[in-house]
């Protein structure tokens, strides 16, 4: 048996990913304690793993969702550096009073979100770590738009050049969080990083991306693995839901997600846009609104606070998104083509993705108006190439191995110590097939 620490973002997203991952290792035998800050431990108890908070006295229960509701109000690059913000924040906190509660612990290995800063507490700890991509990847490659953009895939000289400036100001901007880093590493007498791609385990990364949805890759380490996602509903509260009120209508699904959903003026456009249409709107406003806030909105949709989003998507034909990972995920695993509206962080380049499968189309926030958002929901709900596309992501899901796969590897890598190589190594994006008539929506930057 091996006990695994839990290293995440305490927000649902990164949430929903890790946690279902130490769900099937402790089914497997082994014992799994999430190391997180206290607005993750009812989650963490839910789903029946063990919790050990770090820095409760400064970030006490709350005081995450109070970030997020912040972060709610805001969007594109102001969105993006208050995210950077509450990782370097996090990052302080992380690195000083994790290492000795996971010593504490005895903990044998780390699972570690992209995302986060505890790369270097593995080292510290000469304990082995793995890299779980819950969001977009983000391992650099001048091929590939920095996954903040919603830049177009295109492998022209120019296009290059905007990636670079791209991972330029990506540089910038994240230099206070690896300053935080660096400085760590000196105390702990370690080698500071060269290179981004540095922080990453040299053991295995870990994607929940169906290879599929990812840009052409050329430079993935040969020990990065894309399994496809792995999500159990028994790790979601259970949302009550007016299922009698459905019609019988083909069913369009609005979620602007959990975090970035205080936009409300984007659920009006949504309703005006899809109002007319020979569909039922089911609007769940993430917590950003009561129903009873927005009693006048366009077509009268079906309003809810919150929804069984697993459950409604085995019925959905079309869902409206922030893109969002694990929605998008979610949608794909359903076979459920996407209008994408993303606001900040990863979301444009989800979006940018979204649109380059053929899945679906991508109106940015800044663009988006009734007309052209009613346009991009009639084309993904008439045109068939959407909806076969949606379908051939769903079988490369099917085919990706899930949390299977996932813990096979990460069982591997505690059992040999070595990197765990892909099968068979692929470019990313490799099987993608062009769709006769798609085209996408999203505005190239560049």
């Amino acid at each position: 048996m091996t006990h695994f620490g839990l290293i995440c973002p305490a927000s649902t997203g990164h949430l929903n990913t890790m946690l279902p991952l130490g769900q099937e290792l402790k089914r497997r035998g082994h014992r799994v304690t999430m190391i997180g800050m206290l607005d993750a431990e009812a989650k963490t108890l839910a789903a029946e793993l063990e919790f050990l908070a770090f820095s409760p006295e400064e970030f006490p229960k709350g005081a995450i969702a109070k970030s997020l509701n912040q972060l709610s109000k805001l969007s594109g690059l102001a969105a993006f550096r208050y995210t950077i913000k509450l990782f370097e924040d996090g990052a302080n906190v992380l690195l000083r009073d994790a290492p000795q509660i996971i010593k504490n612990a005895g903990i044998d290995a780390l699972l570690i979100d992209q995302a986060s800063s505890g790369g270097s507490i593995a080292d510290f700890l000469n304990i082995p770590f793995i890299t779980i991509c819950s969001a977009v990847v983000f391992n650099p490659d001048e091929n590939v738009p920095p996954y903040f953009t919603n830049w177009k895939y295109n492998t022209t000289w120019w296009a290059k050049l905007r990636n670079q400036a791209g991972y330029t100001l990506y540089k910038r901007l994240t230099k206070p969080v690896r300053e935080v880093v660096a400085e760590y590493r000196r105390q702990w007498n370690l080698p500071l990083y060269s290179q981004a791609a540095d922080a990453y385990s040299q053991l295995a990364q870990i994607s929940h991306q169906p290879a599929e949805l990812e840009f052409p890759r050329e430079n993935l380490p040969q020990w990065f693995h894309f399994t496809g996602p792995y999500h159990y509903s028994s790790s979601r509260e259970p949302v009550s839901f007016p299922w009698d009120k459905l019609t019988g209508k083909p069913l369009i699904y609005a979620s602007m997600g959990t975090v970035q959903n205080r936009l409300v003026d984007v659920f009006y456009k949504i309703a005006a846009a899809c109002e007319g249409l020979d569909a039922q709107l089911v609007i769940s406003l993430g917590g950003s609104a009561t129903p009873e806030s927005l009693p006048n909105l366009p077509g009268s949709p079906l309003v809810v606070e919150y929804a069984p989003q697993l459950e409604l998507l085995r019925k959905v034909t079309l869902t409206i998104t922030h893109a969002g990972m694990n929605t998008t995920l979610e949608c794909l695993n359903n076979a459920v083509p996407m209008v994408a509206i993303p606001i900040a962080n990863d979301q444009p380049g989800i979006a940018a993705r979204i649109a380059w499968t053929g899945a679906g189309e991508a109106v940015p926030l800044k663009q988006i108006t009734v007309p052209r958002l009613r346009k991009a929901i009639s084309q993904v709900l008439t045109q068939p190439s959407y909806k076969e596309n949606a379908l051939r992501l769903q079988k490369a899901i099917e085919r990706s191995g899930g949390v299977t796969r996932a813990a096979d590897i990460i069982e591997q890598v505690v059992s040999t110590g070595k990197p765990v190589l892909a099968e068979t190594l692929k470019k990313a994006g490799g099987s993608r097939q062009e769709a006769e008539g798609k085209k996408s929506s999203i505005m190239d930057n560049g």
